[in-house]
């Protein structure tokens, strides 16, 4: 029976076989350079990529907003429209139209609230110096209240407490107010200290950003480069990878018959030692046999000679006893010379040459297939190239040198901001100073009032004539005046700043920041045609249209660039990572290759004959004779004839006779004793070595049969399913390389459409500005001009109520005394007299 492992064409299986080496070219990364390997190794999805890091920028943790809300009520109570989108749309489209009027007066009707305001200022920066300067003329013609006379009534004491404790409350708020202002002017000044900081952190962030995502391209393509040397290096072992599965089938099956053909071989070496042994024991035997045969031939002549003297009384009865003294040494097996040739046959085939014939021949089935796809192998790697060059227009197609140009950019407005930031320092540092001074004033005009209600209840003493008011209560009163001054003097250029400021910070506030945080302000970018030239769908050819908004809104959940700007409407990602095209020309290639393997044969039908005849000459062979020639010679007993001739030799005879007669009954257990030292061991040693031989023929039978079935099922299975083991394996070849470009498939469609690109940092800029700029900045400047027009606007009650108090405290140049104490004449009643 042979095993013919004949030459095989593989047609359908080098087609799928051939398509997924293309595929697979875009497979898992493994670059290091390892020894071919036997099977083909699990294909395991490369690392993902670390995201970059970004530096923590301000949070809503920094906001500043201690006076946020109160500033915001009014504000809205101010500007309580809707953002005018519709007026913004419309000046920016017709801008160049001679509609200008309408236009103006659209937008002063929407500012209504801060032009209300504004005119209310104006009023103030009006009619405060005229309203002081008219009281000033005025007093000092000893009118209103100029002329130092105060008139004494019962009330006086109840008006004075009533205009102290006006103003002293109308002081405090001032204080608040003032209080207000140092801390937004401080709360502005580190806003805006710290924007150079925040726009550093912020331009860093972006391009970190715009760096990080062709880095994050490139590695998806330089795993597909890792994929191609690995794919490569598969290929160079196509030898081993699908010879060693090959061999693994067959060999489960050929084990069973090797063995039992080694098996064979050694029993058949150990059954030849057992027949030599055998062959050994029956020579010694014979020798010994025929040597013993000589003597006792030779005593029984004698004996029969000493019986036929006529000396010897009574020998005849001893004759008949002579014919059983002879001894059988015809020892023999009729089956062993058969025995021992059909071994002899089958020891002419050299088995463990044979053994090593197929080992030898399954080892060659790696080198075989090697050789035989060697030129496919090479075919196939020439198109490597040009899958290589294929996924690396995922990094053409996409618009990688749009965010050079933007890094650019923000590298250029970097330097312009470290170019500017000391003459920006300056600047803010002069504005703080400005600040600080306008807090100053204030909080000169609260000292004055305060000292004034201090020092004039001090130094005032009840009763006292207004003339003679003590210096402490004069100098109180002088300060409360000193205050109303101030406040005269700078109250309406302090209305100046904060109608400036207010009219900048609020419309800032309701205009920039308010929509911004409600997103108004985004829907207004997006609205197609109000900036000039630019159009995110026509610059990323989109089939749909997508607005700042939804990149925002997208960003700020952190999503990848592929879903925020929809790339996947003109970038066919799924084409670039198929290289099907190519599976028709490596499918070719593979089709034109045979795989060809030489016919081997396990035994030959001679061979299986001589097996076959050793075991029908073992089952032959019967120990049954020769067995029962040793059980004859071990039942031999001379000393029995030897006793009757010393019996014989006791009956009173010739003296030579009765010698002989001792003489040979005493060579007759001589030649007994030499049966049981020498002959009986012999004996025993062959019946042992029969016995021993008998075990290795049934052993040699059941092995022969075992060797014989064993050969006739793995011919069968060879013979029926090589040809299908060598496709199983193929397959499993081809699904092994097809699993490394399902894994890298998967593994670079996920990375690119949910990794690449996660905009989180740019919704996070965005955010970033909006807090310096509006919750800081803004919200600091409008705290700051809040706080400043409520102090401005209780300087009116104050300069009213100082002004009033501080005739209570100041000494007059008139006296005027209130005598309350009245003495009481009786006047007698007038009576009528009746006559």
């Amino acid at each position: 029976m042979g095993l013919c492992m004949r030459g095989w064409r593989c047609r359908g299986i080098a087609g799928a076989f051939s398509a997924s080496v293309g595929l697979l070219l875009l497979g898992l990364s493994l670059a290091q350079s390892v020894p071919p390997q036997t099977t083909c190794p699990a294909a395991v999805a490369p690392q993902s990529f670390a995201q970059p890091y970004y530096q923590n920028t301000a949070g809503e943790d920094t906001i500043v907003g201690f006076m946020s809300a109160l500033v915001q009520s009014f504000l809205h109570t101010v500007q309580p429209k809707p953002f005018p989108k519709d007026l913004i749309l419309k000046i920016a489209q017709e801008i160049d139209q001679s509609n200008t009027e309408e236009f103006t007066r659209e937008a002063l009707v929407y500012q209504v609230g801060f032009l209300v305001c504004a005119a209310i200022g104006i009023l103030y920066m009006v009619l405060m110096p005229i309203v002081g300067f008219l009281l000033a003329c005025c007093r000092c013609c000893g009118n209103c209240g100029g002329k130092m006379y105060q008139k004494q009534t019962s009330s006086i004491h109840c008006r004075r407490r009533a205009l102290y404790w006006s103003a002293f409350i109308t002081t405090v708020i001032i204080l608040a107010g003032n209080i207000c202002m140092f801390k937004s002017n401080e709360a502005l000044k580190g806003s805006v200290d710290q924007t150079p900081v925040e726009l550093n952190k912020t331009i860093y962030n972006i391009n970190t950003f715009l760096t990080a995502v062709p880095q994050q391209l490139h590695y998806v393509v330089r795993e597909s480069s890792k994929t191609i040397q690995e794919v490569t290096r598969n290929l160079d072992a196509i030898g081993p990878q699908v010879g060693t599965g090959i061999q693994e089938k067959l060999r489960g099956t050929m084990d069973t018959v090797l063995n039992s053909v080694r098996l064979l071989d050694q029993e058949t070496d150990n059954t030849q030692v057992q027949l030599n042994n055998l062959n050994s024991s029956l020579a010694q035997l014979q020798s010994s046999m025929n040597r013993l045969q000589a003597n006792v031939t030779a005593v029984k002549n004698r004996i029969n000679q000493t019986l036929s003297k006529p000396s010897c009384t009574g020998c005849d009865r001893l004759k008949p006893e002579l014919q059983n003294l002879m001894l059988d040494t015809s020892i023999s097996i009729p089956s062993l010379n058969e025995f021992q040739s059909a071994l002899d046959e089958v020891k002419k085939t050299n088995f463990k040459a044979k053994i090593k014939e197929v080992e030898d021949y399954f080892n060659s089935i790696p080198q075989k297939v090697t050789n035989d796809t060697m030129d496919v192998v090479e075919s196939s790697k020439l198109l490597l190239d040009e899958i290589k060059a294929q996924v690396s227009q995922i990094t053409s197609d996409i618009p990688i040198s749009a965010l050079t140009n933007v890094s650019t950019s923000l590298d250029q407005l970097h330097g312009e901001i470290v170019k500017f930031t000391p003459e920006f320092e300056r600047a803010e540092h002069i504005r703080w100073g400005v600040g600080l001074a306008l807090c100053c004033v204030v909080l000169l005009v609260v000292v004055c009032n305060l000292l004034g209600l201090v020092l004039g209840p001090v130094g005032l003493t009840s009763g006292a004539d207004p003339t003679k008011r003590s210096c402490t209560a004069n100098c109180g009163g002088t300060f409360l005046m000193m205050g109303a001054g101030f406040s005269f003097l700078f109250s309406w250029l302090f209305m100046i700043v904060v109608t400036v400021l207010f009219l900048l910070g609020g419309n800032v506030y309701t205009l920039v920041c308010r929509p911004w945080s409600n997103g108004e302000l985004l829907k207004l970018i997006d609205t197609p045609g109000l900036i000039p030239g630019f159009d995110i769908n026509s610059a990323l050819g989109l089939k749909t249209n997508i607005n700042i908004s939804d990149i925002y809104r997208d960003c700020a959940e952190n999503k990848p660039l592929w879903t925020t700007l929809r790339l996947y409407e003109v970038i066919d990602l799924g084409g670039l990572l198929n290289v099907s095209k190519y599976t028709e020309q490596i499918q070719q290639y593979f089709e034109d290759t045979d795989i060809t393997l030489p016919t081997l044969t396990l035994l030959s039908p001679e061979v299986e004959k001589r097996i076959r005849n050793l075991s029908i000459k073992a089952q032959n062979f019967n120990s049954t004779a020769i067995t029962q020639q040793m059980n004859n010679l071990s039942r031999i007993n001379l000393n029995t004839t030897a006793d009757k001739l010393d019996a014989l030799a006791d009956v009173p005879t010739n003296s030579n006779t009765k010698k002989e007669l001792q003489d040979e009954a005493r060579d007759l257990r001589r030649i007994q004793s030499e049966i049981e030292t020498t002959i009986t061991p012999q004996l025993k040693n062959l019946n042992s070595s029969i016995k021993s031989l008998e075990t290795f023929r049934d052993k040699i039978n059941r092995t022969v049969g075992e060797v014989l079935s064993n050969v006739e099922a793995a011919q069968d299975f060879l013979n029926t399913n090589t040809t299908q083991i060598i496709r199983t394996e193929s397959r499993k070849f081809v699904d092994c390389q097809l699993n490394f470009f399902i894994v890298y498939a998967n593994w670079a469609n996920v990375t690119i459409t949910q990794q690449v690109g996660r905009c989180g940092p740019v919704a996070g800029v965005v955010n970033s500005v909006e807090i310096v700029l509006c919750s800081q900045i803004v919200e600091s400047l409008n705290a700051f001009w809040f706080s400043l027009g409520w102090c401005i606007i209780f300087f009116i009650p104050s300069i009213i109520f100082s002004m009033k108090l501080a005739k209570y405290y100041r000494r007059m140049k008139y006296s005027d005394v209130f005598d309350d104490h009245i003495i009481m004449n009786h006047i007698p009643r007038a009576q009528m007299k009746f006559t």
